[in-house]
């Protein structure tokens, strides 16, 4: 089978394909054939040995597959060959053929093409877990999401309008705003690109509080951190909920903590890989909402753009330069 490499950690083009050997599943293990891996932001810091995970060398970079099992190792006991599913990996999605525990594949319904399935589970596994079980978001309240055209943010607007939130996205361009619009924001703004001066951070805040009536967020979905971080949680409305989803921008940012004080606010960590482990009932009463939340339409995956395998080093390029919108995906075929 071919796979993706990273023989040594550097950027994309370090990157190489090769012929390796097909995997063998062992004790409570299927193999799938994979059809379509998705690409997201930890891919990009894995290879580059920035992500809390370090798998040792070599290893193929890639966290969700979707495809179909096409070999059962002894003991497994739900899943059979040409079952379709998604496969939570971690790494090791980037190649034609993927080992994985059977505890960690995701059946999914024949409705769902196998592209928009690898896109699916990571991000709105995610921005679920988040909105739901950490900011317990309500009807009625106000979401604001930054970094909204990407693919957690995205997954976040949706999911916002589907609990019946007013969603505002939050993102570095005019396109960007438009297509969280198009999946069901009520508005929307333009930030600064880069790190935001003093003025600029004060300007961000003031067009949250602005949009929000003066009351500020009662949600902010922040998985961009850096300069934006500590402006909007000045924007939020009082006991608000700010959930620290990841730092996108690069720098991890040091916040105030009179800020929480003054405004009665929560600040909530958002580990959506930790709780699937920890709690694995609650996630998967969590995924079946989400399947049929997909089946009534009301949540679908935006693959903005799909690469041949051959082509990873190009599609984390693209990922690295921030000029995803929504999700990008690989295929093997």
């Amino acid at each position: 089978m071919k796979a993706v490499l990273c023989k040594e950690y550097g950027p994309p083009d370090s990157l190489v394909i090769e012929d390796v050997a097909s995997p063998e599943p062992g004790e409570g293990q299927v193999r799938i054939a994979v059809k379509a891996a998705a690409v997201n932001f930890p891919d990009v810091l894995i290879i580059e040995n920035k992500y809390q995970f370090k798998p040792p060398l070599p290893f193929s970079p890639g966290g969700e597959v979707a495809g179909v099992v096409d070999k059962v190792g002894p003991g497994v006991k739900t899943l059979k060959e040409g079952d379709r599913v998604i496969g939570s990996c971690g790494w090791g999605g980037y190649a034609q053929e993927l080992v994985l525990e059977e505890a960690r594949c995701t059946p999914f319904p024949d409705d769902m093409d196998f592209v928009s399935a690898s896109a699916f589970l990571m991000t709105y596994g995610t921005s679920h877990h988040a909105l739901k079980d950490r900011a317990q978001l309500k009807p009625g309240e106000t979401l604001l999401v930054l970094g909204a055209a990407g693919g957690v943010g995205l997954a976040a607007v949706e999911l916002g309008k589907a609990m019946g939130a007013r969603v505002i996205a939050a993102a570095s361009t005019e396109d960007k705003v438009q297509v969280a619009k198009d999946h069901g924001a009520d508005d929307g703004f333009v930030y600064p690109s880069g790190e935001m001066s003093r003025d600029e951070q004060k300007a961000f805040s003031d067009k949250i509080k602005e949009l929000t009536g003066g009351q500020g967020a009662d949600v902010v979905y922040d998985p961009v951190g850096g300069s934006y971080s500590e402006p909007a949680l000045r924007a939020t409305n009082w006991e608000g909920r700010f959930l620290v989803v990841g730092f996108a921008s690069g720098p991890i940012p040091k916040i105030p903590l009179n800020l929480a004080l003054l405004k009665g606010c929560q600040i909530v960590g958002v580990f959506w890989g930790a709780f699937t482990a920890r709690a694995p009932e609650r996630n998967k009463d969590n995924l079946n909402e989400l399947m049929t939340w997909f089946r009534d339409g009301k949540i679908k995956p935006h693959v903005s753009k799909t690469y041949a395998l051959e082509d990873a080093a190009s599609a984390l390029k693209d990922m690295a330069a921030r000029k995803v919108k929504g999700k990008i995906v690989l295929t093997t075929e």
